[in-house]
C-alpha cells in the first residue's frame, strides 16, 4: 500500500450523529478517488484490507463498495476485483458538501473537468447579531448571535460563486454540538468556506440537507464580488443542512451565468 492510499485510509474515520458508518467509508473512499488517491481504472484494496486499514468490518466496507458502485465510480469485475471507473460522473447538488467540491467538478460548460480546483477568496468572517431570516432557518433565539462568512470562489481568475455561511454562535452552537464549536474556531482561521474548513477538521459535519433555487439579482455589493452588473440575472441557492437532527448550517450561494451548469441527480421511487 502506497503513502498517499496508507494516509488516506488509516486516518481515523469520524461519523456524525445519526449517520451510519457505510455512508462516512463510503465519504472516505469517494473523496480518494475524486482526488486520484485511487487513480482512474486503478484497482481498488480488497474488503479485508480495507476494513483492516480504516478500522471496519467487512460488512460495512462491503456496504460502501456497493454505494460506490451504485454511483459509478467503481466497477466490479467478477473474479478479478473492484476498479475505479475509467470516468467519474459529475457530482452536483445532491450531496450536502463544501461549494469548493461543487464548483470545481465542473468547467463553464458545465462538463467535467478531472477534478480542476477553484481559487477561493475569503471576503470576510465575523460574529453578528442573528436576522430574522437566520434566525427561523437555524432555530436560533431573536437575540443569538451568528457566525458569518463570505468568500468568492473563482475559475480561471472570474468569480463563478459568492458563498453567504451562517452558522450559529456561543452558547448555541454548543448545544448543538461541542466538536463543532471547538473546531470552529479553527475554521474560521482558514483561507476556504467554514464548512470546508470544518470538513477537513472533523470530516463530514451535515447529516441532511435541503437546497432551495430561485433567479434572481444580485444588487450593487454583491454584483461586484462577482464581477457582474447589479441587475444581472443569477442563481440564488440557499441551503440549510443539519448535524444530529439539530440546525448547524445555512448558506446563501449566487451563481452568476459564467459558472455553468449544476447538476442535481434525480432518482425513480416506487
Amino acid at each position: 500500500m502506497d503513502q498517499p492510499v496508507a494516509e488516506l485510509l488509516t486516518r481515523p474515520v469520524t461519523v456524525p450523529p445519526g449517520q451510519p458508518m457505510r455512508v462516512a467509508v463510503y465519504s472516505r473512499l469517494a473523496d480518494g478517488i475524486r482526488r486520484a488517491v485511487f487513480p482512474l481504472g486503478s484497482v481498488l484494496p480488497n474488503e479485508t484490507d480495507l476494513g483492516t486499514a480504516l478500522g471496519v468490518s467487512r460488512t460495512v466496507v462491503r456496504e460502501a463498495l456497493m454505494l460506490l458502485e451504485e454511483d459509478g465510480l467503481i466497477r466490479t469485475r467478477r473474479g478479478i476485483g473492484r476498479f475505479v471507473a475509467t470516468a467519474l460522473p459529475r457530482v452536483g447538488l445532491e450531496r450536502v458538501r463544501p461549494y469548493e467540491q461543487v464548483f470545481s467538478d465542473v468547467d463553464a460548460d458545465g462538463r467535467a473537468d478531472g477534478g480542476t480546483g477553484v481559487e477561493v477568496r475569503r471576503v470576510d468572517v465575523r460574529t453578528q447579531p442573528t436576522t430574522d431570516f437566520v434566525s427561523k432557518a437555524l432555530g436560533l433565539r431573536d437575540d443569538a448571535s451568528t457566525w458569518f462568512a463570505e468568500t468568492v470562489l473563482l475559475r480561471d481568475g472570474e468569480p463563478v460563486a459568492l458563498v453567504q455561511e451562517h452558522l450559529p454562535a456561543g452558547r448555541e452552537l454548543d448545544d448543538v454540538s461541542r466538536t463543532v464549536a471547538d473546531a470552529l474556531p479553527r475554521a474560521v482561521e482558514g483561507d476556504g468556506t467554514l464548512l470546508a474548513g470544518l470538513s477537513d477538521l472533523l470530516g463530514p459535519v451535515l447529516s441532511a440537507g435541503e437546497c432551495e433555487i430561485v433567479a434572481g439579482v444580485p444588487g450593487d455589493t454583491r454584483g461586484a464580488l462577482l464581477d457582474v452588473a447589479a441587475d444581472d440575472p443569477v442563481l440564488v441557492l440557499t441551503q440549510t443542512a443539519r448535524h444530529g437532527g439539530r440546525p448547524l448550517y445555512l448558506a446563501k450561494v449566487i451563481v452568476p451565468p459564467r459558472a455553468g451548469h449544476l447538476r442535481v441527480l434525480q432518482t425513480v421511487t416506487s
